[in-house]
């Protein structure tokens, strides 16, 4: 699969290549369409009609306004579609509202240095196929800040759009179940974007694909599917972030040199809750992160992909989880220093066989650790080491995960450990525990 993905990205690139005849400028839009997203090198045709009768239209008033002028909005509603094509300031002062009377996309931006701020977008159409979007961006260096997106099925669309703003800004889909709502904010093939301090709700995911440099932080996700997104992108950095109640907080796929630190991941439970995920990933650092009440803390699949790469898991608060740590394939490459590890079921899973011997432990803290520090130097005499008894039946036959916890497989846990029928595997050792817990801030 991961072959079939690079073939088609380098496919993509080839495209991209042959449609840029300038070179590929910020202002040559000629790339190629991106699935079912819409042909974006296609202007967006003008609106010939509201969507709504009963509320002034917007578009006139954007088509009169002079290039580079602010247009102050009056709090009232006025009706979608519109047609941005210029470089304007729409100021709705906290109160206007744009509405779309559920038909099809609400609002394009097909700019660059504009700002759009003080605005409700609401009421887009349901419709995946043409992904029906409150706002979509098809420009540069414009700031989207201090708007509401409600009762939209996609909220924030950026394709192919360099060095925007998108901040302060709430966003929520539609009242609809998990897998049919749309994404909050989605960036495709566009770079060096800061998405900052926005709440995303009751949304599907917020996606970043094919989109490099760009800086996420100080967001919030809750109630949603992946509170954060990444494929084929690279570089990216995740800071400060809150991502509470969501299937999975951060997922990281066939992706290198993404930074995720100093973020809270809370309570993603459920088959596939997952904290932090990495798939065939390379080359990232995950650091001073809390990681909590989730049924995996942070999953390794594949990762570290590319020879000679490494993934680096450092400092972070890893505390009652299911697992702790887990790791699907014998891989080498992760480095796992200075961490906490309190308070969960399991402090570190390892699947498909071997062990996660082959990643480099140090210095970490466990809160099961057995050993003393006679000599008061800060970490433990012997080394912390975790055997695996009974539970090489869940982690090597996953569909016996759902008896994980059940009296049958806890009493032969106990049995083994006390009398072993069969020699246990080492799954870790940390030859330099930390003996007392460190102290950690608030966040």
């Amino acid at each position: 699969m991961r072959r079939l993905a690079l073939v088609a990205a380098l496919l993509a690139t080839a495209l991209i290549a042959a449609a840029e005849p300038n070179g590929g400028g910020d202002e040559d839009m000629a790339l190629p369409s991106a699935g079912n997203w819409g042909a974006s090198w296609e202007k967006q045709e003008a609106p010939k009609a509201p969507n709504r009768a009963d509320v002034p239209w917007l578009q006139p008033l954007i088509d009169a306004a002079e290039e580079g002028s602010t247009l102050k909005l009056e709090p009232r509603t006025y009706s979608g579609p519109v047609l941005m094509t210029k470089r304007l300031v729409v100021d709705g002062g906290g109160k206007a509202v744009i509405d779309g009377g559920g038909k099809g996309s609400l609002f394009t931006l097909q700019a660059s240095g504009a700002v759009l701020k003080g605005l409700t977008f609401t009421g887009s159409g349901e419709s995946h196929a043409t992904d029906d979007t409150c706002l979509n961006v098809r420009g540069h260096e414009n700031q989207v800040v201090d708007n509401r997106f409600e009762d939209c099925l996609f909220g924030i669309d950026l394709k192919q759009s360099n060095r925007n703003l998108v901040a302060r800004n709430f966003v929520r889909s539609k009242d609809l179940p998990l897998g049919r709502r749309g994404d909050a904010i989605r960036l495709w093939y566009s770079m060096d974007n800061r998405i900052e301090e926005n709440d995303v709700v009751d949304s599907r995911d917020v996606v970043v694909w094919y989109s490099n440099g760009n800086r996420i932080a100080k967001n919030t996700g809750k109630r949603s599917r992946y509170s954060l997104h990444f494929m084929f992108a690279q570089h990216n950095v995740v800071e400060g972030n809150r991502y509470e109640d969501n299937s999975v907080g951060i997922y990281v796929m066939y992706t290198d040199g993404v930074e995720i630190r100093n973020n809270v991941i809370s309570h993603s439970v459920g088959a596939t809750g997952m904290g932090i995920g990495f798939k065939e990933a390379s080359d990232s650092v995950v650091e001073g992160n809390d990681v909590v009440y989730c049924a995996l803390g942070i999953s390794s699949d594949l990762s570290p992909y590319d020879p000679d790469s490494t993934v680096s898991i450092k400092n972070n608060h890893i505390a009652y989880n299911g697992v702790g740590l887990t790791f699907t394939g014998d891989k080498v490459g992760t480095v796992i220093e200075g961490n906490v590890f309190e308070g969960n079921i399991d402090q570190v899973s390892q699947s498909g066989g071997g062990s996660a011997m082959n990643n480099t432990w140090r210095g970490n803290y466990w809160d099961d650790y057995q050993g003393f520090d006679r000599d008061r130097d800060g970490q433990g005499d012997t080394p912390y080491e975790l055997y695996a008894f009974t539970d090489r039946l869940w982690m090597e036959q996953p569909n016996a995960r759902f008896f994980k916890n059940a009296p049958l497989m806890e009493a032969l846990d106990f049995l083994e450990r006390l009398a072993p029928f069969s020699s246990p595997e080492l799954v870790l050792r940390d030859e330099s525990p930390v003996f007392m817990k460190p102290e950690r801030g608030a966040r």
